[in-house]
């Protein structure tokens, strides 16, 4: 199916790189050149109808009924209204040293997709360069993620005050507007960019089956340190067990991890 979904993307006809890139997950290494970097409204319609229909035909039941999803979207309403309050002055003054930096704006704005495929704008810090995005074509042969996901320990596109919120993770926390506005939940898988789940099989599209969140269990176990089929199971065993008890052992576990800046990059 993920192969269907390129070709409604891109042309039918195309040399064969995309389907390289396929077949170059079952390797080790990770991906060093994306057959498709830029998404157009039509191509991320067409990816997103691509993924419902796969999804129909997933052997996976998201666990927790409708008291589970009330419960957990007024947990998140009340979390992030009281994160936003408590941490605007800490976040203008970062917002405003990146400004200072470079005179560029300060929040980075960059389409993911979550439940079914739906896209939204996610928010962040800006950590890199103004043209990071246009820049992403010169570096992604630096891949040093072993699967889809793109990570580089040398990136020359991330600034300096950009490592230091990258570390400390202050570069998401824009992203609790994302969970009051219902785009995200404090506690789901990571929501992936296009150019990721076009490559994705479609077990990995199981991710997508849940609303995309803040943190999930690769961040509790070092997220810098896990490989990426580690990754994607351990996010479809959450959706498979997801509960308010589970979700609050995952919270827990994310604020240890991220005081101790534990395999953050």
């Amino acid at each position: 199916m993920q192969v269907n979904i390129l070709n409604a993307i891109v042309d039918k006809d195309f040399n064969g790189k995309a389907r390289k890139m396929l077949e170059s997950k079952k390797a080790k290494e990770g991906i060093k050149e994306y057959p498709i970097l830029s998404f157009g409204e039509t191509d991320i319609e067409k990816l997103r109808m691509g993924i419902v229909e796969t999804l129909k035909h997933s052997k996976i039941k998201p666990a927790g009924g409708k008291l589970y999803e009330a419960v957990k979207r007024a947990f998140d309403i009340t979390v992030s209204a009281s994160a936003i309050i408590v941490l605007a002055l800490p976040v203008s003054c970062f917002a405003l040293a990146i400004y200072l930096n470079d005179g560029g704006n300060p929040l980075f704005v960059q389409v993911r997709l979550t439940k079914e495929g739906k896209p939204f704008k996610m928010y962040k810090l800006r950590s890199m360069c103004i043209d990071a995005e246009k820049k992403f074509a010169e570096v992604q042969k630096a891949n040093k993620c072993d699967g889809l996901a793109f990570k580089s320990e040398d990136d020359p596109r991330i600034t300096k005050i950009g490592k230091f919120i990258r570390k400390t993770s202050i570069d998401e926390l824009p992203q609790f507007i994302n969970v009051l506005k219902g785009d995200m939940s404090i506690i789901g898988p990571r929501p992936p960019l296009p150019r990721e789940v076009v490559l994705y099989t479609p077990e990995q599209m199981d991710r997508l089956l849940v609303k995309g969140g803040l943190a999930c269990t690769c961040q509790t176990e070092g997220r810098s340190n896990m490989s990426f089929d580690e990754w994607m199971h351990t996010d479809i065993e959450y959706i498979k067990n997801r509960s308010m008890a589970l979700d609050m052992k995952i919270l827990i576990k994310m604020i240890i991890a991220v005081l101790k800046r534990k395999g953050a990059e």
